[in-house]
């Protein structure tokens, strides 16, 4: 036996070494007889070695264990929503389910969306309409719900909770295009709509080939100049490794007392008689895999398998929901050269027939640090509702009470089923093709593919057309408030604050907002009011939090 400083320890690896096979030492106590020798020689009863009968198939289940709330899904919408419940009750048991072996690996990692903070500065999609009248509604509440997620990042930096903005944000001029007498007809009433309204101040609009040569130079590039187009340009546009943002939240939430489980996937959601959940939490650990946890709220932040989650709940509210999964795809330019001359995101008009999520962009991105230019997306089809999910997730999906509404719904669209199928058949040229509408000197060397996240297209019932597509993103609640998830896509990310406030007003009812409503003023100086309505304090708060983080 060796020996340390105050005694003898028992037999350890290089013991086993340098004993013979039959020495006691090489002879793990589980594997000899486990008989001791009493004083008078005989042989006793066996002993019993704990932990190893049953070949480990009796393994007794943990006990339920108690929280406050629960949240599934380690993305931007569970890391704002739990940061932000953690802030506003620090005493709640909070805990953060994720089935990956990190935060913001499905929808908010950076590869796997436009990384666009979505302030409808150029966006087509917020303001349909032609040249003679648009309506820009959507696109001011979207401006609106973008600027409670600049005012709460910047409470956060303030608090030490959020370290360096220049990790997940960065100032990107937002620009829209348009090629044709049509849409330069639309994005010259789209600009005169826009223009003069306070969070859409210092909006530009160009069709001079020099100045478009000085905004886009990469875009201008080789193009003819008869060519018809035109650019408008908002400077105060970002750039958002979302990926980044979450990860920061993360550190956020565990810093104020929350408790974040990697590889735990959420298998189950039943709810008791008392009005609370039991949770079923799969892991792969060594002893019964399976956990259960008992909470009084749950948030179902899953991205696509929210869906399958409110499914498994029972809950009648997810009646009639339905999901049709589209991938996607980005072309990706690296080269230095190219890249120093694009420094702007650049929105077109979509497709006819195509989802929101696939307005044609390029886009000046950092991700991970790295300077890139990305061009897309492409549609595609996979029955997944995430990237690392099932083939069978869209049949799981299908219920006796969502099918008609998701005919209905279909059959009201078949634009983008043709859409979808020419986008499945595009060959590599037909893409390059594309690229070059946006970058006519684009040379296919420069440009390589990669596979974008998954987005699930949200069918529901609706009383008057019985199905209907449901675009952008949608809180669904018991009525009791005791569970929501957030079904949808874009503006997705940039509206997390909103998002979470929605999720607090729906779920927790008017006792706790007068409760919390004094920190939440703290946290956002806007909350309550609307900032479309009271220009000076939107040009107070846009500043402070252009100088908070880092982008004015």
């Amino acid at each position: 036996m060796t020996s340390t400083e105050g005694g003898s320890h028992p037999a350890g690896h290089a013991d086993r070494l340098s004993t013979t096979g039959d020495d006691v030492v090489n002879q793990r106590q589980s594997f000899r007889k486990n008989r001791s020798v009493s004083k008078t020689g005989m042989t006793d009863k066996p002993t019993v070695v704990k932990g190893g009968g049953c070949f480990g198939f009796c393994k007794p289940k943990p006990p339920v264990e108690e929280v406050d709330v629960v949240l599934v899904g380690g993305g931007v919408m569970s890391a704002t929503v739990g940061l932000m419940l953690k802030q506003l009750e620090p005493s709640w048991k909070i805990v953060i389910y994720e089935r990956l072996g990190a935060m913001a690996e499905e929808s908010s990692n950076g590869w796997n969306n436009a990384g666009t903070g979505h302030s409808a500065l150029c966006e087509p999609n917020y303001t349909p309409g032609n040249a003679e009248k648009v309506d820009v509604s959507k696109a001011i509440t979207v401006n609106e719900n973008w600027q409670l997620s600049r005012q709460y990042w910047t409470y956060l930096k303030n608090q030490n909770l959020l370290k360096d903005p220049n990790t997940f944000i960065d100032v990107t001029p937002h620009c829209t295009f348009a090629s044709g007498e049509d849409q330069i007809g639309w994005l010259r009433a789209r600009y005169n709509a826009l223009h003069k309204h306070p969070l859409f101040e210092g909006m530009e609009f160009s069709e001079d080939l020099k100045t478009l040569r000085q905004w886009a130079p990469l875009m201008m590039e080789g193009r003819s100049s008869l060519d018809r187009v035109a650019l408008s340009r908002c400077q105060v546009g970002t750039d958002v490794d979302f990926g980044a943002l979450t990860r920061e939240l993360g550190k956020g939430f565990m810093k104020k007392g929350g408790n974040l489980l990697l590889f735990h996937t959420v298998t189950g959601l039943k709810k008791e008689s008392d009005g609370r959940w039991l949770v079923t939490v799969q892991k792969n650990d060594l002893g019964a895999k399976v956990q259960q946890v008992r909470a009084k709220f749950v948030f179902v932040g899953a991205g696509g398998w929210a869906l399958l989650l409110l499914q498994k709940s029972m809950i009648p509210e997810i009646r009639g929901f339905m999901g049709f999964p589209i991938s996607g795809e980005f072309l990706v330019c690296q080269n230095p050269d190219v890249v120093s001359k694009h420094p702007n995101k650049v929105y077109g008009k979509a497709a006819i027939g195509a989802p929101p999520m696939s307005v044609p962009h390029l886009d000046k991105r950092i991700i991970g640090g790295k300077h890139m230019i990305l061009f897309g997306p492409f549609a595609g089809f996979s029955p997944r509702y995430l990237k690392t999910g099932s083939l069978m997730d869209l049949f799981k999906s299908i219920r006796l009470h969502n099918l008609i509404p998701a005919a209905a719904a279909g059959l009201q669209n078949l634009d983008l089923t043709v859409y979808l199928m020419k986008q499945l058949l595009a060959s590599d040229n037909a893409k390059f093709a594309e690229l070059q509408n946006f970058v006519p000197s684009a040379k296919p060397q420069d440009w390589l593919k990669v596979t974008a996240g998954q987005r699930v297209q949200i069918m529901k019932k609706d009383p008057k057309k019985v199905g209907i597509l449901q675009f952008g993103t949608e809180v669904v609640a018991a009525s009791d408030g005791s569970i929501c998830g957030l079904l949808g896509a874009s503006p997705g990310a940039s509206t997390a604050v909103q998002v979470a406030l929605d999720v607090l007003t729906k779920c927790f009812g008017n006792t706790h907002m007068k409760k919390w409503e004094p920190t939440l003023k703290t946290m956002i100086k806007s909350y309550g009011t609307k900032l479309s309505d009271n220009k000076a304090l939107y040009q107070s708060i846009h500043a402070e939090t252009a100088a908070a983080l880092n982008i004015k």
